[in-house]
């Protein structure tokens, strides 16, 4: 659930102009719904283990949009984010952060994350100091399952996702420069078909965006966000290790 700090601070206005002025389709109305799942910690450990979790492909990009060229695909500067995982007793939940005015991509809400420093000797480490820095997660809190595969962004990142677990309670000391606020989405939300949407915009009819909606207040995850979203539910549709629903 996002703090009262998320329903003090809502969504950028612009943002939300722009999407509801958009064609809007609802995914679990179309050819494109799946099965919802049905997160466990049980299931997660069995997907990280099996050779689809240990063997991970490359994310495509879901949007209707043109592809990111080879050439900058190779020129792509490394980056990582952290898929923190907290195990509530009411189940799952997801953490995400919402970015601040004054720093690119303002009101957007991202995994906590940046590019990789000199020092980085793995896209781990890179995740683990970027979360600490973003929220203040002691990394020997995190129990890291696995990795997705590699993600290249129009923003000219390629990004690997790190997938870890959590156990409450959590101390979380956000950095007000790179993090307004801290929220947590059900993950068994993010695992449903029916909480995405498909959104056209009349400026350009010849794209089209994903958008997930968990439900929580001011909270829509966009962007590369969603679309890492999208690469996890796939990857753990693709094991079969998470009951149906």
């Amino acid at each position: 659930m996002p703090s009262d700090d998320a329903r003090a601070h809502p969504v950028s206005p612009e943002l939300r102009r722009r999407f509801e002025r958009a064609e809007k389709i609802r995914i679990g109305e179309t050819a494109l719904r799946r099965p919802a799942l049905r997160p466990t910690e049980s299931a997660l450990r069995r997907h990280f283990e099996s050779e689809i979790g240990r063997t991970a492909r490359p994310l495509e990009n879901p949007h209707v949009e043109p592809r990111v060229a080879p050439e900058a695909r190779g020129r792509a500067t490394p980056a990582s984010v952290l898929l923190a995982i907290v195990l509530r007793e009411t189940g799952p939940t997801l953490i995400v952060t919402r970015r601040p005015a004054g720093i690119s991509y303002p009101g957007h809400w991202v995994f906590p994350g940046g590019r990789a420093d000199a020092e980085d000797a793995t896209p781990l480490d890179t995740a683990l100091r970027e979360a600490e820095e973003e929220i203040g997660l002691d990394p020997g809190r995190v129990e890291v399952l696995g990795h997705l595969g590699e993600y290249v962004s129009h923003s000219g990142f390629r990004i690997t996702p790190t997938v870890a677990l959590l156990r409450p309670p959590l101390r979380l000391d956000p950095h007000p420069a790179e993090v307004e606020v801290v929220a947590e989405v059900p993950l068994a939300h993010v695992l449903d078909s029916r909480r995405y949407f498909l959104y056209r915009f009349r400026e350009r009819p010849d794209r089209a965006h994903f958008a997930f909606d968990p439900g929580l207040a001011d909270v829509m995850l966009t962007g590369v966000t969603v679309s890492l979203c999208i690469g996890l539910y796939g990857e753990l549709l693709r094991s079969d290790v998470c009951p149906r629903l």
